[in-house]
């Protein structure tokens, strides 16, 4: 009787202990360095069910990449293993291909060459690119970003990443070639003209510079041609029939990278090559409607969802709808690959007794100015999963000093539960 009294009384303290830490907790979302931003936090226990813990958790936020998580469930929906490249049909002694989406097409990470092997063998090419519609932007994109690396136009054929790429050892270099006559030694501002593919370097280049140029169906045809060298002929019409489909790399390489990069461009074109895949047209609104009224037809606060990528501020999720999401790849996806698409997270919190003997955090952040959002899978001391959304809007003070509060709770979770 007596072993049962202490036991009792220790779960009582052991609950109190912990009651006392969320208090604590709390009352810092309300004072200190979060006096004047706005935060939501959810975390469940997605084995029993548990809500471990809510605040403004139904409220919604600007998510920045944690967007990117949106995406991924899309893709993983709809994208078959392996990224359809190409579609195409053979007619007499030509064949007319269409894009995809597809944006490992001479891709500077990817080098994947199948497509341009399986064009090599082919006499006569004709280019069609109708079945792109949609913006090379999205809604609320900032203008000034237009020669910044993370912000490449969209497009239904894009190649090299939209990007070009410039680096120099004993001479300059660049990828694609073709644009090596309109590159300008010059300490300008932006890396690009805005309306044209001049682009500037600095005299001494010390690293690889990433540009992203303007895309055009006429620039789709020109590179294509410099790299088969032979003519291609554009047209703007496709045969009617059935489409052959070309198949690239594996789906998985492309999500790993753009949940490791924050690679804003995959993002989009894995919306686009959705799209794709469901109706045959590279539009963001056609994989958006669908998943939404079908997979996540159940969520309880609809999203304002305008980008594939988390780029606009635009975008309005809550920490409910991540969860929601997060909580679907879970059950959807093995463990082992889903620790593997999602990024391992690090503490900032740089004491010795805090780190982590092994990865506990696998998560996707996402940071506009003044904006940080951390969302995705906590694995604690006692081996138990959960899933959380943490997510802050409107701070002014220094991001590392939000990140350090925020992991103070995670580690908390991460040690107690």
């Amino acid at each position: 009787m007596k072993k049962i009294v202490s036991l009792i009384s220790l779960l009582i303290i052991t609950v109190s202990c912990k009651n006392t830490q969320i208090a604590s907790f709390e009352k810092k979302l309300n004072t200190g360095i979060h006096k004047n931003n706005f935060t939501g936090i959810l975390v469940i226990n997605p084995t029993t069910k548990d809500t471990i813990y809510s605040y403004n958790s139904k409220k919604y936020f600007t998510p920045a990449s944690n967007t990117k998580i949106f995406t991924l469930y899309t893709a993983l929906s709809i994208i078959p293993d392996s990224i359809p490249s190409l579609k195409y049909i053979s007619k007499n002694d030509s064949v007319y291909i269409q894009g995809t989406g597809d944006p490992t097409l001479l891709h500077p990470y990817f080098k994947d060459s199948s497509t341009i092997n399986f064009l090599k063998q082919k006499k006569n090419i004709v280019l069609n690119t109708s079945n792109f519609n949609d913006s090379k932007y999205g809604p609320g994109w900032a203008w000034e970003d237009y020669a910044i690396y993370f912000s490449p136009e969209r497009g239904g054929f894009p190649m090299y990443g939209n990007t070009l790429t410039i680096h120099k050892k004993d001479s300059l270099n660049c990828m694609p070639e073709y644009f090596k006559d309109s590159i300008i030694s010059f300490n300008f501002r932006y890396g690009r003209e805005e309306h044209s593919n001049t682009f500037y370097t600095p005299s001494k280049i010390e690293d690889t510079i990433t540009i992203p140029f303007i895309t055009s169906k006429n620039l789709s045809k020109n590179l294509l041609e410099d790299i088969l060298k032979k003519q291609i002929t554009w047209s703007s019409s496709f045969p009617e029939g059935k489409k052959n489909i070309l198949y690239s790399i594996t789906t998985d390489s492309v999500y790993k990278r753009m949940m490791h990069e924050s690679d804003n461009f995959l993002a989009e074109q894995l919306m686009f090559l959705s799209s794709n895949v469901l109706t045959d047209t590279t539009n963001f609104k056609n994989a958006k409607k669908y998943i939404l009224n079908t997979n996540l037809a159940t969520l309880k606060q609809k999203p304002r969802w305008v980008d594939g990528s988390g780029l606009s501020r635009y975008n309005l999720f809550t920490p409910e709808s991540m969860v929601h999401v997060l909580n679907k790849l879970y059950k959807k996806v093995s463990t082992k690959r889903l620790y593997t698409i999602f990024p391992e997270v690090n503490s900032p919190i740089k004491t010795l007794e805090n780190v982590p003997k092994t990865p506990y955090l696998y998560a996707k952040s996402g940071s506009l100015g003044n904006n940080y959002c951390l969302s995705g899978y906590l694995v604690t001391n006692s081996g138990k999963t959960l899933i959380f959304s943490y997510m802050n809007n409107h701070f002014v003070t220094p991001s590392k000093d939000i990140k350090k509060e925020m992991h103070y709770f995670l580690e908390y979770l991460r040690d107690n539960y």
